[in-house]
Order: C-alpha cells, then sequence, then structure tokens
C-alpha cells in the first residue's frame, strides 16, 4: 500500500512539473487535468440542478415552457461562473485567455456567423419565449411539438416520432407558426359544397349534428356552419370547430369528420355534386371567307 502512494504522488509530481507556457503562466498537465475532471462534474451538477429547479418552479408556475427557460437560464449563469472559478483555482491566469478570445472574434466574423447567430437567437428564445417546450409550432415544412430548447438548436418531435433540429436563427428570422402560444385551443375549418337542390337550412342542422356528436370537438366556444357562396356548380359551406385534443393530429379529426359528413348526406338524400360546365354552341358564321379572285 506504501508503495502504491509513493508512485501515485511521484506520478503527480512528474504532471505537476511538466508545464506548457499560456501567455505569463506556465500551464502544468495536472492543471489540465483537474480543470477537465471539475468541469465534467460542474457540468454533471449543473444537469442535475437545472432538473431541481425545474420541479421547484413547477410548485408555483405549472407552465413547462418557463420551468425550462428559468431552469436553462440558472445552469448557464452557473456554467459561468463555475468555468471561471475552476480557472482561477487551477492557477490559470485569465488574462492569458485574451490571444485565444481575440483568435474566437476573427473567427465569429469570418467562419462562425452561424453559430454565433445561433447562440444569440437560443438567448433571445429564451428571454422574450415566442416558443416554449410544449409548443406545438410550424417553420417552413416541420410541423411538431418542441420537446427540446438548447443555446444552439431547437428539437422538434414530428407526428412520425422524428426529431427535427432547427437551428435557432430560424426562428428568430423567419415566420413561425405557433398553434399553443396562448393555450392548445385550435379552430380547424372543413369546407364542402352541396348541389342546389338542397335545402341550406337542412344541411347546416345536419353538419352541426355531426359536429357535435364528435368527442374532440369543443363544446366551448361553439362550432358553427358558415354559407359561404353559391358556387360554380354547387353551395358552397364551411364548418368551423374548436378543438385541444386533436391540436397534434387535425387531419385524424378531419378525417373522421369527412366520413360522418358523407354517411350523414347520404342517409337524408344529399348530393355532394360533380364540378359541372355549360357548354353553349352557336350556328352560323363559322365557314371562312375566300379571297376574292
Amino acid at each position: 500500500m506504501t508503495e502504491l502512494l509513493e508512485w501515485l504522488q511521484q506520478i503527480k509530481t512528474t504532471l505537476e512539473t511538466t508545464t506548457f507556457p499560456l501567455g505569463q503562466s506556465a500551464i502544468s498537465v495536472w492543471s489540465i487535468l483537474y480543470v477537465i475532471l471539475v468541469l465534467f462534474l460542474l457540468f454533471v451538477f449543473t444537469g442535475r440542478l437545472k432538473n431541481i429547479i425545474i420541479r421547484i418552479v413547477a410548485r408555483r408556475n405549472p407552465d413547462v415552457g418557463v420551468q425550462h427557460a428559468i431552469a436553462t437560464i440558472a445552469r448557464y449563469i452557473l456554467l459561468t461562473i463555475g468555468f471561471a472559478v475552476v480557472l482561477q483555482t487551477a492557477g490559470i491566469d485569465m488574462s492569458a485567455f485574451t490571444i485565444v478570445a481575440s483568435a474566437l472574434g476573427v473567427g465569429a466574423g469570418f467562419g462562425l456567423q452561424n453559430l454565433t447567430n445561433n447562440l444569440v437567437s437560443g438567448l433571445v428564445i429564451l428571454f422574450e419565449r415566442p416558443i416554449k417546450v410544449g409548443d406545438r409550432i410550424q417553420v417552413g415544412e416541420i410541423i411538431g411539438d418542441v420537446i427540446r430548447v438548447s443555446p444552439r438548436a431547437t428539437t422538434v418531435s414530428t407526428n412520425d416520432n422524428i426529431s427535427v433540429i432547427v437551428p435557432n436563427s430560424e426562428f428568430v428570422s423567419t415566420r413561425v407558426i405557433n398553434w399553443s402560444h396562448n393555450d392548445r385551443r385550435v379552430r380547424l375549418h372543413l369546407p364542402l359544397g352541396v348541389s342546389y337542390s338542397s335545402d341550406p337550412e337542412n344541411v347546416r342542422q345536419l353538419l352541426l349534428d355531426v359536429i357535435n356528436s364528435h368527442a374532440g370537438v369543443l363544446a366551448e366556444p361553439k362550432a358553427d356552419v358558415i354559407f359561404k357562396e353559391f358556387g360554380d356548380s354547387a353551395l358552397l359551406f364551411e364548418i368551423r370547430f374548436w378543438t385541444s385534443e386533436y391540436i397534434t393530429r387535425p387531419f385524424d379529426i378531419k378525417s373522421d369528420l369527412y366520413f360522418a359528413v358523407k354517411k350523414t348526406f347520404k342517409e337524408n338524400g344529399i348530393e355532394i355534386p360533380f364540378p359541372q360546365r355549360d357548354l353553349h354552341i352557336r350556328s352560323g358564321g363559322l365557314g371562312a371567307q375566300q379571297p376574292e379572285s
């Protein structure tokens, strides 16, 4: 046992005496290993502390987005302070990093514009909270739920259980549709047409009966049916209803309702017409005049 301790002490002494110049400081291998180990423990500690903060905030505010925003900002602050403390306790002169910081500044100006843009956009998202964890969003062709907001990118889970990593700058510089920014209720629209021989009042009542019988349609606000216009070959209606359960699956509830409407119309003899066009042919005046000789 004594020989093992002496051997370990000898290794430590060797690591402490092996140094590398960094500015006006001499950095030993032992200091580098110390910094790596403590930073690793710092990341693990702040990660667990973030979960504790989320649980504490959840007692006062049920909003998942607020919980994650506060916990993430607190973790960033602790990591920044911890990083500075670790470097100081390791005997590393902070002024030695001025050269590194200058080099990073030049790199950010030339090759790291996107990374810097995404990091700044991540801070904007955390403070302004245009999107938050749990929101149903659409950015470009991507539709899904926000499951994680990190400094560089946001993770969106689609209905196909595919995680899409979206750079944070996309949410700041482009148009984003947030379906649940205020709450989880959304209003959906179903257009349809019936033949001119149908009674509009009867059609309206049948549609309301179909809509209100679906479990996914909210009772408040109430669903309604509007008579949009007289179309070329049909009377055009639009069903408008609210749902919160199907915010992630709007096409499912639309499909259910279209099936039910088709069945109800068939039972009540209401026709959904094909597009029609009237063709009028005028006779005479079609012959070509012969040129005079």
